[in-house]
């Protein structure tokens, strides 16, 4: 993917709404909320000034005009430039078109998983399930409760329910296979956790490992 000079996802939802049309920061802010795009974008709204700031230092948006209500401070109306308009199209292609590398919490622990004894590991992904359902009945309620709105304006919405749904599917079965010992390297990961809880170290069970007591399934496991 290309380096961007904006990289922040929150400068491309500031250049979607002054794609409409031209906004002062507060309305860019109540527009973001109004459409729950906190949901799919992290809307750090402490940054944002930082953010259109940077948007206007590389001529992707320009300042329209001020405005003044009374005695209020002074608003500041920015528009989208031409080559705002052309960085946000081609952003946003990429985005849609590209798949990345991204780092999930939940691919993290995985990843760690053996560090945890199995019966316990199988029970936090039981909890994990547990939430997974809870927020799936929450978000299918919502979509329920959606009126009015063509399906195009919340099929990120869709998306993150199908992605939920299939977290969910594999959290499922994966603390089932545990539970019932069936997962590879069951055996190992059990005994690993039985000397660790007999106060060996795991350099002690890293020589038992080299010593061929795991087996190879182990040592494959350890070397990897």
């Amino acid at each position: 993917m290309a380096k961007r000079a904006v990289s922040n996802p929150l400068a491309l939802a500031v250049l979607a709404c002054l794609w409409e049309r031209p906004m002062y920061p507060y309305e860019m802010t109540t527009t973001m909320r109004e459409r729950g795009k906190e949901d799919s974008i992290r809307l750090n709204f402490g940054s944002l000034y930082a953010v259109i700031k940077s948007l206007e230092k590389h001529g992707f948006i320009e300042v329209a005009q001020t405005e003044r209500e009374g005695n209020r401070p002074e608003r500041v109306v920015y528009a989208i430039t031409a080559s705002g308009r052309a960085e946000a199209e081609e952003w946003l292609r990429e985005l849609v078109e590209l798949p990345v590398k991204e780092y999930p919490a939940i691919e993290t622990g995985l990843s760690l998983l053996p560090m945890l004894p199995p019966q316990t590991a199988a029970a936090l992904l039981e909890s994990r399930r547990d939430r997974l359902d809870a927020e799936l009945a929450d978000r299918r309620r919502e979509q329920e409760e959606i009126v009015g709105l063509p399906e195009l304006l919340v099929v990120e919405s869709q998306y993150r329910i199908a992605v939920l749904d299939a977290e969910r599917a594999f959290v499922a079965d994966l603390a089932a296979r545990i539970r019932d010992r069936t997962i590879g390297g069951y055996e190992w990961w059990e005994q690993l956790h039985a000397l660790l809880g007999r106060g060996l170290s795991m350099e002690e069970i890293g020589d038992r490992i080299a010593a061929g007591d795991f087996g190879e399934e182990a040592a494959a496991l350890f070397d990897s």
